[in-house]
C-alpha cells in the first residue's frame, strides 16, 4: 500500500473532503456536524426516473455546515479559490448576518477556504473574514489575497481525516480565550 498524498485528492471537492472527515469526527465521537442541504423547489421532474431536471433555489441559504463540538455549537462555510485572491463576492450578506447572530448566540462561526492553486486549506475565524468584509463595505479591497490569510490556521490533512478543522478550532478557542 502506498503512503497517502493529498495531491491524490484533486479530484475531490472540498464538501466531499469535509464530509467525509465530519464522519470520521462523529464515528470517534469527537464531533456531530451536519451538510445544510441548500432549499430548492423543483420546477421539472423526469417521470421515469423521478429525478428533478429542473428547480430553483426557495431561499437564500445560511452556511453550508451545522453542528456541535463537544458541547461547543459551530457553523462554517466550505470555499474554494482557483486563484490567490478570494473574491468576496463569494459570501453573501445574509452570511455574514447569520454567523455574526450565531457567534452572539455564543457559537463559533469561521470559513474553511481551499486554495486550489497552492493545494492549501485555511480555517479562517469569522472575525478575520468580518475585517475584510467591513473594508469592502468601506470602499476598499472586493477581495483578500492569499498573502492576508493567517498562515498559522492551516488545516493538516490526513489518511482518516481528510480537513482535520478541529485542530484549528481548538486554535482559534484558544486565542479568544487570551482576548
Amino acid at each position: 500500500m502506498g503512503t497517502w498524498n493529498s495531491r491524490g485528492l484533486r479530484g475531490s471537492t472540498l464538501e466531499d473532503m469535509i464530509n467525509h472527515s465530519n464522519e470520521m469526527y462523529r464515528e470517534k465521537k469527537l464531533a456531530l456536524i451536519q451538510k445544510i442541504p441548500t432549499p430548492i423547489t423543483p420546477i421539472n421532474i423526469d417521470k421515469n426516473s423521478r429525478h428533478i431536471t429542473l428547480a430553483y433555489f426557495d431561499q437564500k441559504s445560511t452556511v453550508d455546515y451545522i453542528g456541535a463540538v463537544q458541547g461547543i455549537p459551530l457553523c462554517f462555510d466550505a470555499k474554494e479559490c482557483s486563484a490567490r485572491t478570494f473574491p468576496l463576492q463569494n459570501v453573501h450578506a445574509h452570511q455574514m448576518q447569520f454567523m455574526a447572530d450565531f457567534e452572539a448566540q455564543g457559537g463559533i462561526a469561521f470559513f474553511i477556504i481551499h486554495f486550489t492553486q497552492e493545494d492549501e486549506i485555511y480555517y479562517m475565524p469569522f472575525r478575520d473574514m468580518q475585517k475584510f468584509w467591513n473594508r469592502m463595505e468601506e470602499g476598499g479591497r472586493k477581495s483578500f489575497t492569499y498573502d492576508e490569510v493567517d498562515k498559522s490556521y492551516r488545516i493538516s490533512m490526513g489518511r482518516d481525516v481528510l480537513v482535520h478543522y478541529l485542530q484549528t478550532v481548538q486554535l482559534d478557542l484558544d486565542r479568544r480565550q487570551e482576548q
